[in-house]
């Protein structure tokens, strides 16, 4: 035994188990100690962080166009808004996250390091965040165009073959939102007479406290009459494209004028907008981006070829559609003119199962005989293949990252987020595609 200065008590061995009566004895939180943990925000992320991606990818675009639109300069009053760098950096980052609501991004900014590292101490609020996102669809699709048309300098992408195909996407409209052209106008009706009785209160009691809220209560009357009335715009198009006894059945959606019912891919009908992306092939780089609020994919193609030649000012010399794309006519518009392009698409099954499909029929054009002469080779069905390998990839791509349903309303603003998912592909195929080729070299 080691002899000690003083002597120690007798310490009882712990037969594991409590002492009858004793008091638990625990680590609890004390949340008022002060601590110092001296960080900064550069050396928060590795080298390697997608968020340095992102804001690399970002500072080589050229970003005039926004710049151009700020007001305060320097010299002058007024305060400094936020750099739309920052704005374009965080949705990019967002968007690869799966992150698509406004809100959530703005306590990201907040909380997360990858995002503060992007602020760089510059304060954000999810207003200016959802303005964003959905007020510049010209200036994202010229930016679409600049990091498309940068990587074709550059000799990675080629553009020879494109896969186009459609992604149906749920609107921001609930189906209960559909109404008839007579439920609206007596919606109409309503909310013009709402928006009168509360002018009246507001201006026979103006010292009221409850101003603000009266206030408040007219603008959103305002709003309502204003969505019922562009709702009743919508209702001759959507009867266009019914039948004459149908003509009567007509609804048009009181949150969202521009969405349409669609059948969707697990069978349901649903409001919906139909997203297009044009991908090419070799290195799945998204070059073209639409959308619409027809159901159907028939006169798609002629329309994106045209969008790609006036981007890149080059056509596609092949362009792979499935059997929906696959008009006669659309056909002959995409295969015929000064930059045709030949055309792989399935040929639609005869009823008579006993007659060959890719055989040419009498009223067939030379363009359309060609075409399913062409689909019955092995080599075309061979190239076919990989329109399912590369666009429907992208579209899955897509759909993991968030693109489940809109969290904004109208066309122009559905436009919008597809370009956002455009260009946060773009970047990270870029990225990817240069990786492998600096691989490949060493």
């Amino acid at each position: 035994m080691t002899e000690t200065l003083f002597p120690l008590p007798e310490v009882p061995k712990n037969s594991g188990e409590a002492p009858a009566g004793g008091v638990p004895r625990l680590q609890r939180p004390n949340r008022r100690q002060m601590e110092l943990r001296p960080t900064d925000l550069e050396g928060l992320l590795p080298a390697d962080h997608r968020a340095r991606i992102v804001w690399e990818f970002v500072e080589g675009l050229d970003l005039s166009a926004l710049y151009k639109t700020i007001r305060a300069v320097e010299g002058h009053a007024g305060r400094s808004p936020v750099d739309p760098a920052i704005h374009l950096a965080l949705w990019l980052y967002a968007t690869i996250e799966g992150v698509g609501s406004a809100r959530a991004l703005a306590r990201l900014c907040e909380q997360h390091d990858a995002y503060r590292w992007i602020c760089g101490g510059v304060s954000v609020n999810y207003h200016s965040l959802s303005d964003f996102r959905s007020d510049h669809a010209e200036v994202l699709d010229e930016l679409l165009t600049q990091s498309a048309a940068a990587l074709m300098a550059e000799g990675l992408v080629e553009m020879n073959r494109v896969a186009q195909d459609g992604i149906r996407v749920r609107a921001s409209a609930g189906a209960a939102s559909f109404r008839r052209k007579p439920t609206l106008e007596e919606c109409l009706a309503e909310a013009e007479k709402q928006v009168e009785t509360l002018r009246q209160e507001l201006e026979d009691d103006p010292g009221a406290t409850s101003r603000r809220q009266e206030a408040a209560r007219q603008r959103a009357a305002k709003e309502r009459k204003e969505r019922v009335s562009k709702a009743l715009e919508h209702v001759p198009d959507v009867e266009a494209k019914k039948k004459v006894e149908e003509k009567a059945k007509a609804r048009v959606s009181t949150t969202d004028p521009e969405a349409r019912v669609m059948k969707m891919a697990d069978g349901g009908f649903r409001p919906a907008y139909n997203g297009q992306f044009a991908v090419d092939t070799k290195t799945q780089i998204i070059v073209g981006v639409d959308v619409s609020n027809l159901g159907s994919d028939q006169d798609k193609m002629p329309s994106m070829v045209e969008q790609m030649k006036e981007r890149y000012s080059k056509v596609p010399p092949e362009m792979l559609v499935d059997g929906g794309f696959a008009s006669h006519d659309a056909i002959e518009t995409v295969s015929t003119g000064d930059a045709a392009c030949t055309v792989y698409a399935p040929v639609q099954k005869p009823r008579d199962k006993s007659r060959d499909p890719h055989v040419p029929l009498p009223g067939d054009s030379e363009v359309i005989a060609a075409w399913r002469t062409r689909m019955g080779t092995e080599a075309a069905k061979a190239i076919y293949k990989e329109r399912a390998a590369t666009v429907e990839c992208v579209n899955a791509i897509a759909r993991n990252r968030g693109l489940q349903r809109f969290l904004v309303r109208g066309l122009q603003k559905a436009r919008a987020t597809l370009l956002w998912f455009a260009l946060a592909h773009n970047m990270m195929r870029a990225v990817s595609w240069r990786l492998a080729l600096a691989e490949a070299a060493l």
